[in-house]
């Protein structure tokens, strides 16, 4: 397994992409902290994953509290030991509109989540990954920060920042044995774009089919990417299959664009 004795802190845990990168990296082997705001539902979630509770530990955090990001890395260090890599998924995606239409209460959201929540996350995490020798960062971004899809301007330029960032961590953190890289999605298949793509079906008079293959199309592969396919690519950035790579990222689109 290629992440057998590591311990990896995995933020944004709901019913999307943060359950399937949790779900991945259990399955690669590892300890795996799961995050969220949600108390319940975040311990809900790691009893379906993991009914064992043996590589699993639900620990509800906010990354935007710096006290909580710290709350969270202490849990993971008392339970397993260690940190060794760390997911940031976590991120608000509510910053919709134009120059005049925008509310931009929800842009400064979306950069302190985004981005600033971060940087608070890896200020708390990143000691304990040095005494551990080294470790790896993932970090989510979004295609929409290369190409314009929907008026999400405010949320697609806090991931292009948030990609700027990437590459001055991965030089700072280098020396020290932590590499920090980006997956980098589109579209994907899970609960949030089935919604969507259930009510456009509903709301045009056409087949899920119908819509699927109106968005996807032009794909060199013809399909969505799924949740998981995302999720094995940030196991890859996790694993030591990856130990010469930092400071990247990595398009898990299907093709719908290429760099």
């Amino acid at each position: 397994m290629l992440l057998r004795n590591k311990t990896t802190v995995v933020t944004g845990v709901g019913s999307g992409l943060g359950r399937e990168m949790a779900t991945a990296m259990l399955a690669a082997g590892a300890n795996v902290v799961v995050a969220a705001r949600s108390a319940d539902g975040l311990r809900q979630t790691a009893k379906e994953l993991d009914p064992t509770g043996e590589r699993i530990l639900a620990h509800p955090a906010d990354i935007c509290d710096e006290e909580s990001c710290q709350s969270l890395v202490a849990a993971a260090v008392d339970r397993f030991g260690s940190v060794d890599g760390v997911v940031q998924v976590a991120a608000f995606e509510d910053a919709f509109g134009g120059l005049f239409d925008a509310d931009l209460t929800k842009w400064s959201r979306a950069f302190d989540t985004n981005v600033l929540g971060s940087l608070r996350l890896l200020r708390a995490a990143v000691p304990v990954m040095k005494e551990r020798g080294g470790g790896s960062v993932v970090l989510v971004g979004s295609q929409s920060a290369f190409k314009v899809a929907m008026p999400q301007a405010g949320y697609a330029a806090s991931k292009g920042a948030l990609l700027s960032a990437m590459y001055y961590l991965a030089d700072e953190l280098g020396p020290d044995g932590i590499r920090v890289n980006t997956v980098v999605p589109s579209w994907m298949w899970g609960p949030n774009v089935q919604l969507y793509v259930d009510f456009r079906a509903q709301t045009e008079g056409k087949t899920t089919e119908e819509i699927l293959a109106e968005i996807t199309g032009r794909f060199p592969l013809r399909r969505m990417t799924e949740d998981r396919e995302v999720a094995d690519t940030a196991v890859f950035f996790c694993s030591d299959l990856s130990r010469a790579v930092t400071g990247q990222y990595l398009l898990v689109n299907s093709g719908e664009l290429m760099r």
